[in-house]
């Protein structure tokens, strides 16, 4: 019997399926050929922490510090049971066949299960990156030994540990060392977190150190027989200009519009093209956080987990945690089933589901850009989008509608680009006039999406009427003075799209350079951290702590924020150590290094960041917050509760002083409610005590509660402002 491990209950259900004549037995399916297939629930493990080896290590300490504890692992809470089914038919089999993700995630996800039990039976992989069940069959028919991908698991392996040993330790050190100079908060340090920290913190600075200067825009008209138009200079090579080609001197742009005016123009090109524009490539996750903010509003949690309940409950889209804009070759021919399923599914879609010619292969159907996984489509499953919520439903539109445009026509339109030059001076002006809207029709109340947009010529006239020997004069010319603009503060939407692509901010060659490479297989991915499973998560944590904050729709950092940040070495909070790290990870996959060896030198980096914060201790005003206006013993600590962020006494429980929240601060000004008074005129009719009258879950209802309560749970609707008391 070979025992066949996914990653994930659905991956599992597509093995047994491709293999055939499976039958549910609990946690596994037995296929007709006398194979079974199991699954994990992505990690059924996590890592061993300090205190699981030393009681002592519960307890902060800094002379306990750096920790350094054996790497083991421990079941996750509630799937110890499926680690023991595993092992069980893992102890029948004959052959293990290793059904973890195709990348360095997926193979450490299963090989840790199978150390973690003992296994000494033979162990195969197969590599499936899509559930079609011809590539699942594909995949059946060419496994290979799972002892060629040792490399790869040491590597994740030896990520995941260092990562943990880095975060636990520092995390420790650093928020000891502002504990001994009066702080009460966590500060905490992450190889990613950090750096996503550090990303927020230089576009604040950048956009408040920002020095406005003067520049022109200059324009000019020209007429002729045909019509009129308008053009753009072209400052020639030696004109005043800043880095992005702005006029910045005065005297330059009024010349300009008095030599130009009235003048005749010569054309020196002009060029029509019939051009056409593919539609916007199917969502992988990151950018569907990215929209979803930008249209809803969304964090980028909310859009996981609403997405997690589409694929899980609902079963109506393919895996959202995917980093991939990609589909294989083979689904394709799945195309007229998923956009009948659409169509039903959303009315508000079907015409456009069912305008769709599933006879059309967009680029997105390209099996080599497919990586782990492919991206994030609608299933063939139904369902009656008016019992979806409200945020399921938003989400399940978008998606529909990225995969839609698949099977519309191109975009196709005529570009004209005229070059002229007049007294001297060039201009140039683009025209793009439409000859099939295609799948842009789909995206016409879509006004900001800057992926539909950003390539929109300067105007939709015609201008075909133009050639080399047409006469045209300048009627007129402008100098328009602008101020530049600072670098704009991040949205979540922006901040989000960035930290896919964080090589572009870094200066040294060699490390850009690491970063690009560890993405080189990535279509959606350009020298990004994180990954698009964990962004979010980490963006909450970084709001959680009070490091960075939302406010008006833009991710701001916080004064805490910033002085954290301060205190930290570049190397923290730059992508600087991930693209270090990425290259001696690669070493182990090659076999170059060991997993020991690497977390030995993340380790003696730790030990002597953390003798440094010994010998220098920190100094964090930030995070002793304000004096407690009420007790005067403890400071006002930022938390959340159950209704969003407040603020609370750093001395609680003697002293219980909360204020509310505002932009990150105390609000000492607040209008605290009033204490409810017991009506003198309605008493109860079961104890004579006075009744009260409360706001009800609805708003502008109401309802009357016995001030007794507790030990009288008397009730009464409201009547137009009295209790509804029965004689």
């Amino acid at each position: 019997m070979r025992l066949f491990i996914a990653e994930k209950p659905e991956l599992g259900r597509a093995i047994a399926e491709a293999i055939g004549n499976g039958q549910k037995d609990g946690g596994c399916i037995r296929c007709g050929n006398g194979d079974v297939v199991t699954w994990c629930f992505g990690h059924l493990l996590t890592l061993t922490d300090p205190e699981d080896h030393d009681p002592n290590a519960k307890q902060w300490n800094m002379d306990s510090l750096p920790l350094r504890w054996p790497v083991e692992h421990k079941p996750i809470g509630d799937k110890e049971s499926q680690i023991k089914l595993i092992q069980k038919l893992a102890g029948q089999a004959s052959e293990i066949v290793h059904a973890g993700d195709p990348d360095d995630e997926g193979q450490l996800l299963v090989d840790e299960v199978l150390d973690y039990i003992g296994n000494n039976k033979p162990v195969r992989r197969i590599l499936i990156n899509d559930l079609n069940k011809k590539i699942v069959q594909k995949a059946l028919a060419n496994l290979r030994d799972n002892s060629e991908f040792f490399g790869l698991y040491q590597s994740a392996l030896a990520r995941s540990v260092s990562d943990q040993v880095y975060g636990y330790n520092l995390t420790r050190a650093y928020t000891l060392a502002g504990r001994a100079a009066g702080a009460t908060q966590v500060l905490s340090v992450g190889r990613v977190q950090t750096p996503i920290l550090g990303l927020v913190v230089r576009r604040d600075r950048a956009h408040e150190s920002h020095s406005a200067h003067n520049y022109y825009d200059l324009m000019a008209r020209f007429a002729g027989d045909g019509g009129a138009f308008t053009a753009k200079h072209r400052p020639a090579d030696g004109a005043p200009v800043d880095d992005k080609g702005r006029v910045l001197d005065e005297t330059y742009a009024t010349n300009l519009v008095q030599a130009v005016k009235g003048q005749p123009a010569n054309v020196i090109s002009a060029n029509t093209e019939d051009k056409e524009a593919s539609a916007p490539l199917p969502y992988n996750l990151l950018n569907l956080q990215a929209d979803a903010s930008r249209k809803f509003g969304f964090s980028p949690d909310k859009t996981l987990k609403v997405t997690q309940s589409l694929r899980e409950k609902h079963r109506l889209i393919t895996y959202n945690r995917s980093d991939c804009e990609y589909l294989s070759d083979e689904h394709h021919d799945d195309a007229p089933a998923v956009l009948a399923a659409i169509a039903q599914t959303a009315p508000v879609l079907a015409k456009a589901a069912q305008s769709g010619d599933p006879a059309i292969k967009s680029r997105a159907f390209n099996s080599k850009n497919v990586s782990a996984h492919h991206a994030i489509i609608p299933t063939e499953n139904t369902a009656d989008l008016a019992k979806l919520s409200d945020d399921e439903g938003k989400l399940y539109l978008l998606i529909a509608r990225a995969y839609i445009a698949q099977f519309w026509p191109k975009h196709a339109y005529r570009e004209t680009t005229i070059d002229l030059e007049v007294s001297g001076y060039a201009f140039r002006t683009t025209s793009r006039v439409t000859t099939l809207e295609g799948w842009k029709k789909l995206y016409a109340r879509d006004t900001d999406n800057d992926e539909v947009h950003q390539d929109d010529a300067d105007s939709t006239d015609n201008l075909e009427w133009v050639t080399t020997n047409t006469p045209l004069t300048c009627e007129d010319a402008t100098s328009e003075k602008k101020q530049t603009k600072p670098p704009a503060r991040y949205t979540m939407a922006t901040l989000l799209k960035d930290l896919a692509r964080v090589a572009k901010y870094v200066t040294d060659p060699k490390i850009r350079q690491l970063l690009l490479a560890k993405d080189q297989e990535k279509k959606g991915e350009h020298g990004g951290i994180g990954t698009p499973a964990t962004r979010s998560a980490i963006i909450e944590q970084l709001m959680k702590r009070g490091f960075i904050a939302e406010q008006s729709k833009k991710v701001i950092s916080t004064e805490l924020g910033r002085e954290f940040h301060d205190l930290l070495p570049e190397s923290a909070t730059t992508p600087d150590m991930t693209a270090l790290w990425h290259e001696q990870l690669e070493q182990i996959k090659a076999g170059q290094m060991t997993m020991q060896q690497f977390v030995d030198g993340v380790a003696e980096h730790i030990a002597q960041e953390i003798e440094r914060i010994k010998t220098e201790g920190v100094k964090v005003t930030a995070a002793v917050g304000p004096e407690c206006p009420t007790c005067g013993n403890g400071s006002l600590q930022r938390r959340k509760g159950k209704s969003g962020f407040f603020w609370g006494c750093s001395a609680y429980p003697d002293c219980k002083a909360t204020f509310p929240d505002k932009r990150g601060k105390p609000d000492f000004n607040a209008k605290k409610k009033e204490a409810a008074v017991p009506s003198s005129e309605h008493l109860c009719p079961k104890c004579s005590k006075g009744l009260i009258r409360r706001a009800g879950k609805k708003k502008g209802s109401y309802w009357w509660g016995c001030s007794g309560f507790p030990a009288c749970d008397f009730r009464a609707f409201d009547n137009k402002g009295k209790p509804e008391v029965k004689e």
